[in-house]
């Protein structure tokens, strides 16, 4: 792996230089910053299988692997993590923190930071695509471009205007509040639901805690959860949940698969008490194969993309450089996992 090094640090002396762990690619996308992050002081990235004082796990440790699967290269990388035994803290590109070496890194007193807000953006227009799809029956329609049928909506119940209708976002951070905001701006009424009491921010007109949503369920024609999981989220849109939803409610996830119990998902879609779903996220990544997900008619699948573009990566580094930053003058850090 590249090494760099600065042999002076801030007070002219010779010091021993920090250690971090990162990929190659991670640390050229860094460039210049490492050594302005740290203001002169030294440091070294160092290969997988030396001890290290801080970690950056980029997007391209992650690649394909999902929590649930593993590749080899990701695999090595969290070994690395584990067997690091001056490891101090580490910062993920993601903006969660649920991975299991996450947890087990905590467990011993490392610190962990997450990349929150990096990818905002791209999840709500992924998001907001995916209530817009579903809005405008384009399963159906697309089903029908596939058969080669001319299949008007008129002829088959016209779909509700937006405006009128009420959005419950689960989750209250920098994707459910800019979701919220577009959705506003559609004409929908929104109502958050979220780790605290009190008044709800704006454009949210109404807010509940996670143990109160079923308060507002019954009045949810959109279920939006966009909210980190934690063991209060944690099934919290399960069968009895569901069952307060009105009938034809849609439900878009783009937060954690299991927030939300899959089987009884599942059971409302074929049985038409949920009118449809998009999903970007899964109970077990990848989905399965036999999953009946895959061909409801109601449903659209992705496979957890939703925040994925080409200038996440600079955003990310950014984050990290920031964190950097407050690491090497003894601040806070941003985005703690607390």
């Amino acid at each position: 792996m590249e090494e760099h090094r600065s042999r002076v640090g801030r007070d002219g002396r010779m010091s021993a230089p920090l250690r971090i762990l990162m990929t190659e690619a991670a640390a050229l996308q860094a460039g210049t910053g490492l050594a302005e992050a740290l203001a002169g002081r030294a440091h070294v990235v160092v290969a997988e299988g030396a001890d290290a004082d801080v970690a950056f796990v980029s997007r391209d440790v992650t690649g394909l692997s999902t929590k649930h699967e593993l590749l080899p290269h990701t695999r090595r990388f969290h070994d690395a993590l584990r067997h690091a035994p001056s490891l101090r803290w580490v910062h993920a590109h993601s903006s969660g923190a649920d991975r299991p070496v996450y947890g087990e890194l905590r467990a011993r007193g490392v610190e962990v930071t997450t990349s929150s807000g990096a990818n905002a953006g791209v999840v709500v227009q992924t998001a907001l695509a995916g209530v817009l799809m579903l809005a405008r029956r384009f399963p159906q329609l697309l089903t029908a471009q596939r058969d080669k049928t001319w299949a008007p909506l008129v002829g088959s119940g016209l779909p509700r205007d937006l405006a009128g209708q009420t959005a419950v976002i689960v989750g209250w951070g920098p994707i459910g509040q800019g979701l919220g905001a577009l959705l506003s701006a559609l004409g929908l009424r929104v109502v958050s639901v979220r780790s605290s009491a009190g008044a709800a921010l704006a454009p949210a007109v109404e807010s509940v805690r996670f143990e109160d949503i079923g308060r507002v369920l019954p009045r949810a024609d959109w279920l939006l959860l966009a909210c980190p999981l934690t063991e209060r989220t944690r099934g919290l849109v399960d069968a009895a949940a569901l069952a307060l939803l009105p009938p034809g409610a849609r439900l878009v996830n783009v937060a954690r698969g299991e927030v939300v119990d899959e089987a009884a998902l599942i059971e409302a879609l074929r049985g038409g008490a949920l009118a449809g779903a998009y999903l970007d996220v899964f109970a077990h990544e990848p989905l399965p194969a036999d999953s009946p997900l895959w061909s409801l008619p109601n449903v659209i699948v992705t496979p957890h993309t939703a925040g994925h573009s080409d200038g996440n990566e600079a955003r990310v580094a950014a984050l990290f450089l920031d964190n950097l930053r407050r690491w090497n003058a003894g601040l806070p850090l941003l985005n703690r996992v607390a």
